[in-house]
């Protein structure tokens, strides 16, 4: 399975309602930690009904423990959007 199923697989454990994830690895060309064929700059969109009531900051910290191990190899960044149902994008 390519990161990006891995990382689907993963955030499933959060209920997500939508998830849209992009792999920004060819902006990254040359950067540290890049890699030949990308994936390793990540950014994510997730709304979850489990973000309800939560800082950014522990919004976060749930999608890091859910990608553990995936963390530093093969994942060398990721930018996080995380909000729960009915709050607006600017609002997380």
């Amino acid at each position: 399975m390519n990161v990006a199923g891995r990382i689907r697989e993963r955030l499933a454990a959060l209920e997500p309602m939508s998830l849209d994830l992009v792999d920004e690895s060819a902006r990254h060309a040359g950067h540290a930690g890049a890699a030949p064929g990308g994936e390793t700059h990540w950014k994510l969109s997730i709304v979850s009904p489990r973000f309800a009531g939560k800082s950014t900051v522990a919004r976060h910290r749930m999608v890091y423990d859910a990608l553990a191990d995936l963390m530093q190899q093969p994942i060398h960044a990721l930018a996080i959007t995380a909000r729960a149902p009915g709050e607006s994008k600017g609002n997380q």
